[in-house]
């Protein structure tokens, strides 16, 4: 490692951090802020390709010298200019309003908007109080003297001005279009810059290894579904990875120490708004390593490419157990931004002599609990409050009931009648209540009354916002550990079975072995998240590295075919070094630096909500021959065929 370290801090000469303007009007996007310092100098953008300069660098120093610009035509005015849209930014073209350049007015006039274009001409100061201060080329103007129409362009299915809203299917179907936004220029290039100063922190600063895994692969016990590929052996089937956990622990049995990836991942599930059936995850893996040192190398990771415009990253990053972050939020990835916490207001209830609460404080786990909600009273209506009644039935099959604490001091719910002021007063002081406060009461099983008031808490701060109460601050970035999940939950379809809550890899804490014997329900896992601002950005654990053991769990805990995994037990019973990992979601994590509203908005060639791609309209129909030598028929539901035959 020692060694490693001059060659990083001399390339940190070369690859520095860059700044980076959210995204904004292509007038006030970035010139030459993708360069890498001063002292090493702007990157050369212009070698190798037919022009001089682009359409962004342009400045009043530069005036006087004979360019070559290479770009689109983003507007026409009237036959005096036009402006020159490329990556990097706008340039206007002056166009000579002389008899011997109506040739050349012609060409910018009369060529389509959004047409490619090459111009050469003179740069030149704009006349005194025509300066654009919102244009970073603002100062000049490109006289044209040439110009050359590479390519015309027909009429577009929209036209390509970030005000203008198009539907998200439109912008999938022409995502080539799409992509010419600045918003996604912007999105693309800032993920790409981080993922260049990850791989330099991991690989050139503490020795990783980058290394790529296959990706036709075979089918692994419990997770997510997996895709499958046909072979052309028959009945034999590849699946593709939902992530490289096999091979990257088999590379630590192989004594590469240190290994990482920009992997390529996938699952056969519907998408979400942060989730696709392809997606990256930053994937690392380290021998003898734990807990806490993986933890100490992804928060060096995170502050070493955290982009600077969006301010510095403290660490160490705080952390909180599952089991208190399920009691204090609700969940297991806790938007730390804002308050309303869960309280326990079990004892307010312990006397209260009503038979449904008495019944569930009698539960196994009974529990009361509350959240509340500032000016809740005010902002909210009675159509709110139906509305979250109503979800909390839905989604959890649980009652809520609300006290509305009014400006007079008094308090309104349907409880009332049931609690005397004594009782009322300690609601508010446990609570910590004000005037116009609501605060939303559920009484049952602790698991269930807290989900659904962590449920509860972020539609109601939703409800805020719209309603002007500034509760989550867009610009703050919450980093936060999730630790001591249990190694194993009950089956929802089947509870009396049991899973993995992480995936059957990872290993108990040392101090819960035993347990795995006798009930191993009872047993905690060395699993960590990592959440930012409520979302899941990456997950891990210390592996189990013990055949025995590994083979002990799936067959007896989990009731898997360990023999899918036989390659896997021979490597751990072959001298496999203690080890653990991580992996971060590259998608999600970018698009929560970019503020984006979902993950489709920093993937270049995304899939729909139903995993399709509406550009190609993949998946297609492949012919039968096709699929002789795979050895496969498909059989057709009889509505779709049907409606073929017809």
């Amino acid at each position: 490692m020692h060694k490693m370290r001059p060659l990083c801090n001399s390339l940190s000469l070369l690859f520095p951090r860059t700044r980076r303007r959210a995204a904004e009007p292509w007038s006030k996007c970035i010139s030459n802020s993708w360069a890498f310092n001063a002292a090493a100098g702007p990157a050369d953008l212009n070698r190798f390709v037919a022009r001089t300069k682009t359409c962004g660098e342009l400045r009043s120093s530069h005036v006087g010298q004979e360019v070559t610009l290479c770009g689109w035509i983003q507007y026409q005015r009237q036959g005096q200019f036009v402006v020159l849209r490329d990556f990097q930014g706008l340039t206007q073209i002056i166009i000579s309003q002389d008899e011997a350049a109506s040739h050349l007015k012609k060409v910018l006039c009369d060529t389509p908007v959004e047409s490619v274009v090459r111009v050469t001409g003179k740069v030149v100061s704009r006349p005194p109080g025509q300066a654009n201060p919102r244009m970073p080329t603002g100062e000049i103007e490109v006289k044209a003297e040439t110009v050359e129409v590479l390519n015309a362009c027909k009429k577009l299915p929209f036209e390509m001005k970030d005000f203008i809203k198009k539907s998200e299917a439109l912008r999938m179907q022409y995502r080539y279009l799409d992509l010419r936004s600045a918003e996604l220029q912007h999105n693309l290039r800032l993920r790409s810059q981080m993922v260049m100063r990850m791989r330099e922190y991991l690989c050139n600063c503490y020795g990783f290894v980058d290394v790529e895994t296959p990706t036709l692969f075979k089918k692994t016990p419990g997770g997510a579904k997996e895709f499958v590929v046909a072979s052309r052996e028959p009945g034999k089937f590849y699946s593709l990875p939902q992530s490289p956990q096999q091979f990257k622990q088999l590379l630590m049995v192989g004594g590469l120490d240190r290994y990482f990836q920009v992997a390529r991942c996938y699952r056969d599930e519907g998408s979400k708004p942060d989730r696709q059936p392809e997606f990256t995850q930053i994937d690392i893996e380290m021998s003898f390593v734990d807990q806490a040192g993986i933890r100490v190398l992804i928060e060096g990771l995170l502050q070493y490419s955290w982009p600077e415009e969006k301010g510095s990253l403290e660490t160490p990053f705080p952390s909180i157990s599952y089991i208190e972050a399920l009691a204090t939020y609700g969940t297991d990835k806790p938007d730390t931004r804002f308050g309303m916490k869960i309280v326990d207001i079990s004892d307010v209830f312990r006397n209260v002599k009503a038979g449904f609460l008495q019944k569930s404080l009698n539960e196994p786990e009974g529990t009361v609990k509350a959240i509340c909600i500032p000016q809740g009273a005010r902002h909210l209506q009675k159509k709110d409050l139906e509305s979250l009644n109503e979800l909390a039935k839905s989604q959890f099959n649980q009652a809520i009931f609300h006290f509305i604490l009014r400006s007079d001091g008094s308090v309104k719910s349907q409880l009332s009648k049931y609690l005397n002021e004594e009782q009322k007063l300690e609601l508010i002081r446990t609570v910590q209540a004000n005037t116009e406060d609501l605060v939303l009461v559920a009484a049952g099983g602790h698991k269930k009354v807290c989900s659904t008031l962590g449920k509860v808490r972020l539609v109601s701060a939703d409800l805020l916002e719209e309603r002007g109460m500034p509760l989550r601050d867009s610009s703050a970035f919450h980093f936060l550990w999730v630790v001591d999940f249990p190694l194993f939950l009950s089956k929802e379809e089947n509870p009396d079975e049991l899973e993995s809550a992480h995936h059957p890899f990872t290993a108990p804490l040392p101090s819960d072995e035993h347990l795995l014997y006798t009930d191993p329900a009872k047993v905690q896992g060395q699993h960590y998240d990592l959440v930012l601002n409520g979302s899941e950005v990456g997950g891990g654990s210390i592996r189990i590295h013990n055949a025995k053991q590994q083979r002990f769990i799936l067959e007896s805990v989990l009731k898997e075919d360990s023999e899918l995994l036989s390659h896997l037990l021979e490597a751990l019973d072959s001298g496999a070094p203690p080890h653990g990992g991580i992996a971060l979601g590259l998608d999600r994590l970018i698009c929560l630096i970019v503020g984006a509203p979902s993950i489709r908005d920093v993937i270049a060639f995304p899939k729909s909500f139903k995993g399709r791609d509406l550009m190609s309209n993949a998946p297609d129909y492949v012919a039968p021959e096709e699929l002789e030598p795979y050895h496969i028929q498909v059989t057709w539901p009889s509505a779709q065929a049907e409606a073929s035959a017809n």
